[in-house]
């Protein structure tokens, strides 16, 4: 434990687990942090919260030495206070207004990234006289992020952004990375790199708003004074994970089609609670999704009618035993293999962080040479296999019948392979190639007795967006927009809640810092 000048801990500020009867405690800072840590990256936050706590608890005991009879305080009037607080509203104020320029340059950054991929995959091949991507295309193209983006994680502050593999991580923002986020983003996702752009997202909105706090020379979060009457630098930092935090949100908000799911995902990637908020969420998540079920079942089963929000939009096929069980067993394996390219990728990222231009370089061309391998084996577009999928996972739920079962297991195992490579070695997010790899799986196993295409796939990119994340709560809100059927909704829980289970039981690999 370290100490300050006046003898008070200086460290984070870890939530206890069970049977700790809910005493702080002070841990020095970790020199990294593993991918385990996705879940608990709660320090600055939990801070916060734990800084407020205290201020209450001097209120309190000041009362109590006035003589007075002190009464406990309500949640409300906790709440009250901490809202009508002059640093808080400045906070407050200073994220909406931040919002609007992190916003705009996000979407030109998003705009930008889309232009440069159609000019590679579209128009260049038109303009050298293919009406498609040739097989051996993504060879060639490869050069640019085993170049780039080795330069950019070698020699950049910021390496780059966060490593795949370690999970989406809201924390860490910074300014002087920015340069090194955008120039690998550019040089790896435009270029058939098997990763989405959501992780440079919240790496460029937390550090383009830290930036502009800057320069309005803002407070960003000085939301409270210590006892002493000195600010607390549990509260400042605090105040900037809060400023990061919100200028990720603005600049996520946008790329899952809704911004109900980046609120969710980077609330839940803070995770104010750790370990307990996840041991409490399991059970009423899967509670929720059974009580769904059987709901549902019942007032087939019965004809009753027990109330409910209905808006009388046009109700989808319900869902039967067979949907049901087959997405149980379809979360567990989905869940399991999307774990298992998670291990492969931590395990690539080992010796990419002592020599990352060597082993980026030899991804890379891995990358490229397990997606040329599929178009040459099934003749269909190696884009298919690059990119983030986000095109080809809209393309698959319009008509799943287009493709192929050969086609189907050939891009699950090339893409899985080639996502692995990234994983370990690139930049970006893990998100979009996982929703493909799970919604693909979930159309190959369609076809089982009592099972349906939507609760497939549903059930499969579930299961693959919470073994790729471990945030079950933004996996089941983002699957259930994207599928835009509330009557999948039970399968999607369960899916989430089952993946979720199997994926942090099983063995986890080599431990991952967000940057190495």
């Amino acid at each position: 434990m370290a100490y300050g000048g006046g003898g008070a801990p200086v460290g984070r500020v870890a939530v206890p687990p069970y049977g700790m009867g809910g005493k702080r405690v002070f841990v020095r800072p970790a020199p990294s942090c593993a991918f385990r840590g996705t879940v608990t990256r709660s320090a600055a936050i939990a801070e916060s919260a734990e800084s407020s706590e205290s201020a209450d608890s001097v209120a309190t005991a000041g009362a109590d030495r006035s003589g007075g009879p002190a009464r406990p305080r309500t949640q409300q009037a906790v709440l009250r206070d901490t809202l009508l607080r002059p640093g808080y509203l400045t906070t407050l104020l200073l994220c909406g207004l931040i919002g609007i320029p992190v916003s705009l340059l996000a979407f030109w950054f998003l705009a930008a990234l889309h232009e440069i991929e159609h000019i590679v995959w579209v128009t260049w091949p038109h303009a050298l006289g293919h009406g498609a991507p040739p097989w051996w295309w993504p060879l060639p193209m490869a050069v640019v992020p085993a170049v780039g983006g080795a330069l950019a994680v070698r020699y950049l502050p910021g390496r780059g952004g966060h490593v795949p593999a370690a999970g989406l991580h809201p924390g860490g923002a910074s300014v002087t990375a920015l340069p090194g986020v955008v120039l690998a983003a550019v040089c790896c996702l435009p270029w058939g790199v098997v990763l989405g752009p959501e992780a440079p997202l919240i790496a460029l909105g937390g550090g383009l708003a830290l930036l502009f706090r800057d320069l309005l020379r803002a407070p960003g979060g000085r939301t409270g004074t210590s006892p002493a009457g000195t600010a607390s630098a549990v509260t400042v930092s605090a105040g900037t994970a809060l400023v990061g935090a919100a200028g990720s949100a603005a600049a996520v908000s946008a790329i899952f089609g809704n911004p109900l799911v980046g609120a969710i995902l980077l609330m839940e990637v803070a995770g104010a609670g750790g370990p307990r908020l996840f041991a409490v969420m399991l059970p009423v998540l899967l509670a929720s999704g059974v009580g769904s079920v059987v709901f549902t079942g019942f007032g087939r089963w019965t004809g009753l009618q027990v109330g409910g929000l209905k808006l009388g939009l046009p109700a989808p096929p319900r869902l039967d035993t067979g949907d049901v069980v087959w997405s149980v067993l379809t979360a567990v394996v989905i869940g399991a293999a999307v774990h298992g390219l998670l291990v492969l990728g931590r395990r690539v990222a080992v010796p990419a962080a002592t020599r990352p231009l060597p082993v980026i370089a030899a991804c890379a061309a891995g990358m490229a040479l397990c997606v040329a391998l599929y178009a040459a084996t099934t003749g269909r577009s190696p884009a298919e296999a690059a990119l983030s999928g986000q095109a080809a996972l809209a393309g698959l739920a319009r008509d799943p019948h287009s493709w192929p079962v050969g086609a189907l297991i050939a891009v699950l195992a090339f893409k899985g392979a080639a996502y692995a490579l990234c994983l370990g070695s690139l930049r970006g997010g893990p998100i979009f190639p996982a929703l493909f790899l799970g919604g693909g799986a979930g159309v190959l196993l369609a076809p089982l007795p009592g099972y349906g295409v939507v609760p497939a796939m549903a059930a499969g990119m579930a299961a693959a967006a919470t073994a790729a994340l471990r945030l079950p709560v933004s996996s089941v809100v983002l699957v259930a927009l994207l599928v835009g059927r509330t009557d999948a909704l039970p399968v999607i829980i369960l899916a989430a809640v089952v993946s979720f289970t199997v994926t942090t039981l099983a063995p986890q690999g080599p431990d991952v810092a967000p940057e190495r």
